[in-house]
């Protein structure tokens, strides 16, 4: 399906998407309140078996992420509105997997460099990603490429300062 396709599809759907600490969950939930919009956190449609892999510091596989991405799908066609999800989709067919839904998928690459991430996941707490895992996320990043639906926007600053540059843009009106 081509991005004019895509663009007919009555519902949008943003994926904020990026490597682990860049940021997703703060920027999809500002996002989605600017927008009115529903948001939900990709991390939570993982199987308790990813989520032991990843918190003892193993990263997933391919074949650990096609059911997940199938079950990010799966919610994407089962709403009726337009929303935001986090989703690291790192690769570009992970992404090719996520426009398979019955919606106008866009991409919202949160991008950082390594140090500045690194910084913000060391602070975190309570997170089952380990920093540790820092290094494959950077790996295994594919950023976007001609003919995907959408924009990278840097995430230095503040939260504020990320969501004004990320729906300018993506071209979208706060409520």
């Amino acid at each position: 399906m081509t991005a004019a396709e895509r663009a007919g599809k009555a519902k949008t759907v943003v994926v904020v998407m990026g490597v682990a600490g860049s940021g997703k969950t703060t920027v999809a939930q500002e996002l989605g309140a600017a927008l009115g919009w529903r948001v939900a956190e990709a991390d939570d449609f993982h199987s308790p078996a990813n989520v032991a892999k990843m918190a003892a510091g193993v990263p997933l596989t391919d074949e650990d992420r096609w059911p997940w991405l199938a079950s990010i799908v799966d919610w994407i066609n089962s709403i009726d509105d337009n929303a935001v999800v986090t989703c690291s989709a790192l690769k570009r067919i992970y992404r090719d997997r996520l426009v398979q839904a019955a919606a106008r998928v866009r991409f919202l690459h949160l991008s950082g460099s390594h140090d500045t991430v690194g910084v913000r996941m060391a602070a975190r707490s309570g997170h089952f990603m380990p920093t540790s895992l820092l290094d494959s996320q950077f790996a295994t990043l594919e950023p976007l490429q001609p003919g995907e639906d959408g924009v990278a926007v840097s995430i230095e600053g503040s939260p504020e300062q990320v969501l004004r540059r990320a729906l300018d843009a993506l071209g979208l009106e706060q409520k």
